[in-house]
């Protein structure tokens, strides 16, 4: 059973068809939501082509709860699938990360850092 299996109703920022919203537990920055499939699904690429439609549509309403307190200057928005990519939990969960601005030195190359040496070029 998944850890995203028995998340209380008060945790749940937004429920859709597919998917729910939760601030993630260990957030990244102030804000990160967690997009969390409803139907315990491996990865992104276990989605059918209606739950990737919908899965567009909540990254905007994550972006909308976000700024609903916070000015973010920019977002990574991510998905691990697979061990080899970083996936712990093997249930479909899409990261939204407000970004601001100093919250690292430099922040060029964003997600291409996952493999030291590539974010940088």
């Amino acid at each position: 059973m998944s850890v995203f299996s028995n998340i209380p109703d008060h945790k749940i920022l937004y429920k859709g068809h597919h998917f729910f919203l939760i601030y993630d537990s260990y957030p990244v920055s102030p804000g990160h939501i967690l997009i969390i499939s409803n139907k315990e699904k491996v990865d992104y690429f276990a989605l059918n082509k209606e739950e990737q439609k919908e899965l567009t549509s909540l990254v905007e309403i994550a972006k909308d709860i976000i700024e609903e307190g916070k000015e973010p200057d920019g977002y990574n928005i991510g998905m691990n699938c697979g061990e080899a990519a970083g996936q712990t939990v093997m249930h479909f969960h899409c990261h939204v990360i407000p970004r601001y601005r100093g919250d690292m030195d430099n922040p060029r190359g964003g997600i291409r850092h996952c493999i030291r040496g590539k974010g940088y070029y």
